[in-house]
């Protein structure tokens, strides 16, 4: 059964990640990815709270809260993985900017390619990365698709519109059914981690990686909200491509399958609400500054 299970999670992986990234190429144009990335203060912002900030504070709080080793190491490779691939998805849950969401997301996978077979084994004992494995899946499953969703909508961009809408509801299934069945697996996984209290060190790394990427998102309100959901949602393929390679003991790809559950819950159920709040607060502000 858990076999069963096993193999629909990695088909649902499969088909929320191509059918994502394809919808994505379908709606944008290179020049309105390249736009935001044109702003200076905004790509090094983005770059330094993703690799500087987040795994850095992770590894100060794992130096004050006591952990077992490969609950610490898997933690540590969440913390340096960066680009997470549902990142236009999530945009588009928290009413982001779409464009900016697909070109970080590009920005922050290459960098993660470089960047985790670096400073992974300085930060954890006796792993070893090789960055092709890392690119290879990302480059298969996220960059191709993206590819030819832009070459459609370039070449044949009357049929894009119409393609779009069934692709989103395919993308919807599969992270649904994927959400699902992750939580079936690894309740057991759950409940361990609520007991030990680690889940509390999970939520509190979301909840800094979130904050930390929406304050320094700026100049705009949907580009806070990217910053912020792409920093708290980590690239959760890499850092199980490194778990599950690198490392024997099962604790270290638990801890990454349930702050990557974590992650994903957090933002579809506080992401919409969000939005409203901080709606509600710009009209509030809007409606003092008139009267």
């Amino acid at each position: 059964m858990n076999e069963i299970l096993a193999v629909t999670d990695k088909l649902a992986l499969f088909t929320f990640i191509v059918f994502t990234m394809l919808g994505a190429g379908l709606g944008l144009t290179i020049q309105q990815i390249w736009e935001p990335l044109r702003n200076p203060r905004l790509v090094i912002l983005s770059l330094l709270t993703n690799f500087v900030l987040v795994p850095l504070f992770v590894y100060l709080l794992l130096q004050v809260v006591h952990l077992s080793e490969p609950l610490r190491d898997g933690l540590l490779i969440m913390a340096v993985a960066s680009g997470p691939p549902a990142l236009p998805k999530l945009a588009h849950i928290v009413k982001g900017n779409i464009a900016f969401s697909v070109g970080l997301m590009m920005l922050l996978m290459l960098g993660t390619i470089f960047y985790m077979p670096i400073v992974l084994p300085l930060v954890v004992q006796g792993v070893q990365i090789n960055s092709w494995e890392i690119a290879e899946p990302l480059l298969l499953m996220m960059v191709s698709p993206f590819l030819i969703g832009l070459f459609i909508k370039a070449k044949f961009a009357a049929i894009a519109p119409t393609l779009q809408p069934i692709l989103f509801k395919l993308s919807n299934a599969g992270l649904l059914l994927g959400l699902v069945i992750r939580l079936v697996i690894h309740t057991n996984d759950i409940i361990g981690l609520l007991k030990t209290g680690t889940i509390f060190v999970c939520a509190v790394f979301i909840l800094f990686s979130f904050s930390i990427g929406y304050l320094l998102g700026g100049p705009g309100i949907d580009t806070q909200r990217v910053l912020g959901v792409g920093t708290a949602q980590r690239n959760f393929a890499a850092a199980l491509l490194v778990g599950t390679s690198n490392f024997d003991d099962p604790s270290v790809v638990s801890i990454i399958m349930v702050t990557s559950i974590l992650m994903m819950v957090i933002v579809l159920t506080a992401g919409p609400k969000f939005t409203v709040i901080e709606e509600g607060k710009v009209l509030e502000v809007e409606q003092t500054q008139l009267s």
